[in-house]
Order: structure tokens, then C-alpha cells, then sequence
């Protein structure tokens, strides 16, 4: 039986209650915001030596594409929570915009 995955808000309430968990409780905003950036490269840099023409140095490993926009997505989860912004609600925002956006602009696939 096929796992039925977890929506934006259980997502968001799981990071809540992982950071919670902890005195220091949320990054600032700038913090995560930094963190965010550094995912990106690390990601990037996974890639590159996956698929570039960089390949890795001798003493570091390939790095996980995975790993890196997993770590991408918490702190993406975390920066909505400390900016108390309903992710689901977003996105839906963000496909009505591309729907009339994008109209027309692609080609549809046939069925």
C-alpha cells in the first residue's frame, strides 16, 4: 500500500515541535536566511560533481542532491514558521499566479 505523504502544514507543524524542543527555539529570520544560502551551495556543489564537469577533490565525497534539498526543506519549513507564513496557502497563491501567468506560454502535453 502506497504511503500517503505529509501535507505542508503536517510538515510545518513537524519542525515546529523538532526546534521546539530546544531552549533556543527559531533562528532569526537573517539566520535562516544564511543557512538557506549555504543548503544551496552545498546542493549545488552535490550536483556539480554529480552531473558537472567538476568532478569532486580526492578527499571529499560526491555529495547527496538528496540530503541537500531535504536539509533546504527544513530550513524553508523553519523560515515560514518564524515569519508565521501558512506554506500551503502560499503555494496555492503561487500556482493561481502561474496559471494566468503562464497561459498559453508552454504546450500542453497530450494525453
Amino acid at each position: 500500500m502506497k504511503k500517503t505523504p505529509p501535507s505542508l502544514p503536517d510538515l510545518q507543524a513537524r519542525v515546529d515541535a523538532w526546534i521546539n524542543q530546544w531552549d533556543e527555539g527559531y533562528f532569526s529570520p537573517l539566520s535562516n536566511l544564511a543557512r538557506l544560502t549555504e543548503e544551496l551551495g552545498e546542493l549545488a556543489r552535490a550536483i556539480n560533481h554529480l552531473h558537472g564537469d567538476k568532478p569532486p577533490k580526492s578527499t571529499e565525497g560526491k555529495g547527496n542532491p538528496a540530503e541537500e534539498l531535504a536539509d533546504m526543506l527544513f530550513v524553508i519549513l523553519a523560515l515560514a514558521n518564524s515569519l508565521d507564513i501558512d506554506l500551503d496557502e502560499a503555494l496555492n497563491q503561487v500556482f493561481k499566479k502561474y496559471d494566468v501567468r503562464d497561459a498559453g506560454r508552454f504546450t500542453p502535453r497530450s494525453p
